[in-house]
């Protein structure tokens, strides 16, 4: 599928969050910010069960697959299985610091082998006529030099790779947790505004500790995109603000009418055989900061493992946020 994707603003990959549920409801809060699925590994898409790993609804388009690998000729196949069934972009992740990672020869070990990333990318490249994009750190360890945080660039760029998101911290691939690793390791939000001056014909999205508007707009004037994490977990409406601050398509749903979207949806996917007490995990930060709040979250969380068929706790849990949309 053939997709014109904005990319000022998207939401983070993130491991047991953005899955296809918290997609659907991202979605309905804004019409054009880009969504990224969970990072998937090659043997789960080639060997597990492919519905369950990337299916995804048509309603979450334009969405993005990230790909955990090294193994070209998998991350090809991959690549090739996710654009038949629709993705509007493959990301290769060069970021994610966890041991077990590290082991599979994937993540942010692999700024230590930028020749193999660039082989990675472009045999991925060659198979799909969708783009192949790179996520990666500053650096890992001792070796987080803007130097060889340009090299590692130059050398995947020379592959043809146009796209670069930079989560704007190093990693340290022993003695952190991967909690840690998103937020001990100093910010360096320089190296990626000087990676956009150096190669001006590069997209470069900036990641990594971006929670308000204000911050998401200071970078806007130096890279071409920002990319947030946990703060939109933390307060989904976020993406919202920072849409109509980017200037991005408005007339889209209140809030309201987006729980009420969300219902429906939710609804639908009991019927599948789900259960209310998972779905509701996206809408929790729905309300962050508006009176009420914290009730409406217990009740969600009380309510829906008790009655996890039926969607009326959601509307229940509305009443107790004293706020008009």
């Amino acid at each position: 599928m053939n997709t014109v994707i904005d990319r000022r603003l998207s939401v983070a990959p993130m491991l047991d969050w953005t899955d296809r549920h918290c997609r659907y409801f991202h979605r309905l809060i804004s019409d054009q910010v880009l969504l990224y699925t969970e990072m998937v590994t090659t043997p789960a898409i080639l060997r597990g069960d492919r519905e369950k790993y990337i299916g995804f609804s048509r309603a979450e388009h334009p969405v993005a697959l990230q790909l955990g690998g090294s193994d070209a000729q998998a991350l090809a196949s991959c690549a090739k299985i996710a654009e038949d069934m629709g993705y509007a972009e493959i990301n290769l992740n060069v970021g994610c610091p966890s041991d077990r990672v590290q082991k599979g020869r994937f993540g942010a070990c692999l700024m230590k082998e930028p020749e193999l990333v660039a082989a990675c990318f472009a045999v991925m490249q060659a198979a799909v006529d969708v783009p192949v994009t790179i996520k990666s750190r500053i650096g890992v360890d001792d070796d987080d030099s803007f130097e060889a945080f340009t090299n590692f660039i130059e050398t995947v760029r020379s592959a043809g790779c146009k796209t670069f998101v930079i989560h704007a911290r190093k990693a340290l691939l022993q003695g952190l947790s991967p909690k840690q690793n998103r937020s001990v390791p100093p910010l360096k939000y320089a190296y990626a505004h000087q990676l956009k001056s150096l190669y001006p014909e590069l997209d470069v999205i900036v990641n990594g500790g971006i929670d308000n508007v204000e911050s998401a707009l200071n970078h806007l004037e130096r890279v071409d995109g920002v990319m947030v994490g946990r703060a939109f977990w933390n307060s989904p409406w976020l993406i919202r603000e920072m849409h109509d601050a980017m200037g991005m398509q408005k007339q889209l749903l209140s809030r309201d009418d987006v729980l009420l979207s969300y219902s429906e949806y939710c609804q639908e996917m009991i019927q599948n055989g789900l259960s209310l007490h998972w779905l509701i995990r996206p809408i929790l930060g729905l309300f962050h900061g508006l009176p009420g709040n914290k009730k409406w979250k217990s009740h969600l969380v009380t309510e829906a493992p008790r009655r996890n068929q039926d969607v009326g706790v959601i509307k229940e849990a509305r009443e107790w946020v004293n706020y008009a949309s």
